[in-house]
């Protein structure tokens, strides 16, 4: 059967750091605060690069493990909600930087489930035997469209990128099972406003710049972690596994607390969920490859371990995948 399998991580995460308490003195705020609420200690925020500065550089630490030349890549995913153009696609800047003549580029948009809709993209065209290799990064720059007098939504947010490369594979592994959904009719609870239809035929008033990012944080709480619970129950009922045979589950870096109720409600100790949401924050499409590629250079993962990844965003969507490494 072909699959495709994960063969290299990497990243590009912004050397500038931003704690609580740098926060705490532009705003009413407190490490305190932040901490109880969100798990969060410190965030890494863009000292002026786009995304594309991120995205690319996570893309040659990839290239560069694989053992790939950039012309042998054939397909590049970008998940992300802030590229730097509205178009070109965050893509097509990744394949002029790196030097992917070669391959197909284009970008998805399903913010914080984004890099999950990616891979899954990706994997339908390896499987299909279209592409035999993908490049798969999420990246976001959510620093330029928080509003930062909003100490409801500044403080959950971090920049960065990190990605995967999928290749081809007939051995046993790969990514094995997905769930993916939408629930549109929620899409007011997490929002962050493009450009206003405005024109010289009526007479709304342009705007300089996109909009802020608007959260009704009770209504994402709620659902993430029903759909963290119902995602992890229906993949290991797919695949006719059950929550002891995975080595980790790595959800998306939203809130710790999000992880707290939902490994509660799972009955899964919560050190086997991964968290790293204390040192980036939540950085969208970024966090769960951003978690992965830590993950991968701390020496966790081995050959053969069963890896569930779940995510949730704005849309509303949500994503969870099997994956064996």
């Amino acid at each position: 059967m072909v699959t495709s399998r994960i063969a290299a991580t990497g990243a590009g995460i912004p050397d500038q750091i931003i704690t609580n308490d740098d926060l705490a003195k532009i705003m009413d705020t407190s490490d305190e605060w932040i901490r109880q609420r969100t798990g969060i200690g410190e965030r890494h925020i863009s000292g002026g690069e786009d995304l594309s500065y991120y995205t690319s550089k996570a893309a040659k630490q990839i290239i560069e493990r694989a053992g790939i030349a950039p012309a042998d890549i054939e397909l590049i995913v970008v998940a992300t909600v802030t590229a730097d153009y509205c178009t070109p696609s965050a893509a097509c800047m990744v394949q002029k930087e790196i030097g992917a003549v070669n391959a197909v580029a284009f970008d998805v948009t399903a913010a914080c489930s984004g890099f999950l809709y990616g891979v899954s993209v990706a994997d339908k065209f390896i499987r299909c035997g279209i592409y035999k290799n993908a490049l798969v990064i999420g990246g976001e720059i959510l620093s330029k469209i928080v509003d930062w007098k909003d100490r409801s939504t500044c403080v959950l947010f971090g920049d960065g990128a990190a990605g995967v490369l999928l290749e081809r594979s007939e051995s046993a592994g790969g990514i094995l099972v997905e769930e993916l959904g939408s629930k549109g009719e929620d899409y007011e609870v997490l929002t962050a406003r493009r450009l206003a239809p405005a024109n010289v035929f009526n007479k709304l008033e342009p705007q300089k710049e996109c909009g802020h990012v608007t959260m009704d944080g009770r209504a994402v709480f709620k659902f993430a972690t029903k759909k963290i619970v119902s995602g992890v129950e229906h993949v290991l009922e797919t695949a006719g596994l059950s929550a002891e045979d995975i080595t980790y589950f790595v959800p998306h870096q939203a809130n710790a607390r999000i992880v707290e109720v939902a490994a509660k409600k799972l009955k899964i100790p919560q050190e086997r969920f991964y968290v790293n949401i204390e040192h980036y924050g939540n950085t969208s499409a970024a966090s769960i490859p951003i978690a992965l590629n830590e993950m991968n250079e701390k020496g966790l993962l081995h050959k053969g371990d069963k890896l569930i990844l779940c995510g949730f965003g704005g849309g509303l969507t949500w994503g969870t995948l099997l994956v064996q490494w």
